[in-house]
């Protein structure tokens, strides 16, 4: 890994470094640019994610080109009704010794990718919780550490309601950003269509090590942010608590409940990412409303007036903003 003569030199480097990500996972990924800036924001963030959109839109080529892109470990998940918990984090074996052994299931990798993870039953989702909060899995009473950087990307399909089973909110609130994947261009899906219908295959280099992006990682600690950044992070998740002083009408009339904590810790560590990866050196309000939406939009809950005056989760957010 090479070295930097200060924290002000390795920031700088983390501008290029992202570029060079983005060019590479852009040989196979047209368009989304949007969603490739908050996937790598979350990987700075040590965060987890979740990608929503209707089938065919490359949300697993997405996570399948950034798990090469950063030279990181990686195993898919395809969850399904019938999927144990053990089938994701292992299970004890007797071995030819006579002997229970620990054998490792597939969560233990740096990339994750848990394929429509709303078709597994509830029991099965929760084998992730400790896992994407502690990273470790307990299994007989011990505790195996999971490797670093470790990552859950999730994919999930809004519009297929058969057979699914919704997200807890302990779990939706883990993942730092709920990203929409939407319809390409018109341009841009020529370029796709021309793409997969010839004998033409990118190849995607590694960019990153896992040992750079635990540097990464712990360096973007130590930007620092302004107080009023701070107050304006922490507001902007208490005015989404209806029963808070800071909450608006809006939000008294269309909300069942809003964002917890961990939101307000998800929108700084998101701002100084978002503000390093633009040249700065400290993140302000703007970088802060940057990540607001997909940190907030599966943490807050809409009633039933909101749904019958189609009032959206983000109209209720740019509001607040």
């Amino acid at each position: 890994m090479k070295k930097f003569d200060s924290d002000v030199q390795a920031l700088d480097s983390l501008k290029e470094v992202t570029a060079k990500l983005e060019k590479e996972i852009g040989k196979v990924i047209v368009g989304q640019s949007e969603a490739v800036r908050l996937v790598v924001i979350s990987i700075f963030s040590n965060g987890h994610v979740l990608l929503v959109g209707v089938p065919g839109l490359a949300k697993t080529l997405l996570v399948n080109s950034i798990a090469k892109a950063l030279g990181l470990t990686f195993n898919r998940i395809q969850f399904t009704p019938d999927l144990m918990p053990s089938d994701i984090v292992g299970a004890e074996v007797l071995d030819e010794s006579r002997h229970f052994k620990f054998v490792q299931g597939p969560i233990f990798s740096n990339i994750i990718l848990a394929d429509e993870i709303n078709r597994t039953p509830p029991k099965t989702q929760a084998a992730l919780l400790e896992a994407m909060q502690e990273k470790t899995v307990t299994n007989a009473g011990k505790a195996y550490v999971l490797p670093k950087p470790f990552f859950v990307l999730a994919t999930q399909n809004p519009i297929e309601q058969e057979g699914t089973y919704p997200l807890p909110e302990a779990q939706l609130d883990r993942f730092m950003f709920n990203i929409w994947i939407d319809y390409p261009s018109f341009q841009e899906e020529i370029d796709v269509v021309k793409r997969t219908t010839s004998d033409v295959s990118a190849k995607i280099e590694s960019v990153l090590s896992s040992e750079e992006i635990l540097f990464y990682q712990d360096l973007l600690k130590k930007v620092p942010v302004a107080d009023n950044v701070y107050d304006y992070a922490v507001k902007l998740v208490r005015k989404t608590r209806k029963d808070s002083a800071e909450a608006t009408d809006d939000v008294k009339k269309y909300l069942y409940w809003g964002a917890g904590p961990r939101a307000s810790q998800y929108l700084i560590i998101g701002a100084k990412v978002n503000a390093a990866l633009r040249g700065k050196y400290s993140p302000d309000i703007e970088d802060v409303k940057a990540v607001a939406i997909p940190i907030l939009r599966h943490r807050i809950s809409r009633n039933y007036k909101a749904e019958a005056d189609g009032i959206s989760v983000e109209k209720i957010i740019e509001g607040l903003m």
